[in-house]
């Protein structure tokens, strides 16, 4: 049930008018035309979230894609180790990314996230607390969070991060071609931590069919001139617009590398995007037109 007044449903609509291009249009008449289709949104969060706390943030991602997308699919899951330091990698193509990969570790209980800091995730209690909050253009921040996800992974944690640090296209709906060539703005502070952590087991996950197709090549989605706000669109129109809700999330995991088996951060970057890359041409990421 929503709360009286609840923000989220202010901060969903923000992200929804910026998400369309509407920025300039904060005042009333928009607002009160998205509010329906927001609060449904909304009230499917503050279920996500409650049940985060009651049940876990593995249960509650699980429940969540049922009702956002059409389940999930997950290949490589036996990769994943059931303790010890683990270091998981992951593309970022979509807003159920993000719960797609929460329910694919839930052998990971302990699993803790390096995720950008925005009102939406500070607006969900129980979430927002396996997140390692990191502000934009805030570098003492960032120095914070890389702390922090390194202090986890020492004590034998399980570390989400995203190396692109912004969205990303998605293989499935994109194509193979943009996806990969995307990889080449992964950051190379993800192997600076795992070679801080020699012991940690690096796994490389690429999410796929979060977005689909349909939103992605709608004539409203199309207006948008460059592509990150395409597909940011896209996303938003998946999430708020059930028929384009049909597909299942789909996660793939590659088989594990360690640092100490390469010689430099910049050598351990690129193999772990040659490890995403090659996740990209197996068909659990195949392009679905």
């Amino acid at each position: 049930m929503l709360r009286t007044a609840d923000p989220l449903i202010e901060i969903n609509l923000d992200d929804l008018l910026d998400a369309l291009g509407l920025q300039t249009l904060r005042g009333a008449w928009p607002r009160v035309m998205l509010r329906p289709l927001v609060g449904r949104f909304t009230r499917t969060v503050r279920a996500f979230d409650d049940r985060v706390g009651a049940a876990g943030l593995a249960d509650a991602s699980a429940w969540v894609l049922q009702r956002l997308a059409g389940g999930l699919q997950v290949a490589g899951a036996a990769h994943i180790p059931m303790q010890g330091p683990l270091l998981v990698l992951a593309n970022h193509p979509g807003m159920t990314d993000t719960v797609a990969l929460f329910a694919s570790l839930k052998m990971r209980p302990d699993l803790r996230v390096i995720a950008r800091d925005r009102p939406f995730l500070r607006a969900l209690p129980h979430a927002s607390s396996s997140l390692i909050l990191l502000a934009d253009a805030d570098d003492n921040s960032r120095v914070r969070a890389l702390y922090a996800g390194l202090k986890h992974l020492r004590r034998g944690g399980a570390l989400l991060t995203f190396p692109a640090g912004e969205i990303e296209p998605d293989p499935a709906a994109a194509g193979r071609g943009p996806a990969v060539d995307a990889l080449q703005a992964w950051s190379e502070s993800s192997a600076l931590i795992a070679r801080a952590v020699p012991q940690a087991r690096i796994v490389t996950a690429i999410v796929s069919q979060v977005v689909s197709g349909r939103s992605l090549h709608h004539p409203l989605t199309r207006l948008r001139r460059h592509t990150a706000d395409r597909e940011r669109l896209a996303a938003a129109m998946q999430i708020l617009w059930p028929p384009y809700q049909a597909m299942p999330a789909r996660v793939a995991f590659s088989a594990p590398l360690r640092a100490a088996d390469t010689q430099s951060a910049a050598e351990l970057r690129q193999a772990i995007v040659a490890l995403a890359s090659a996740l990209m041409a197996t068909p659990e990421c195949a392009w679905v037109a």
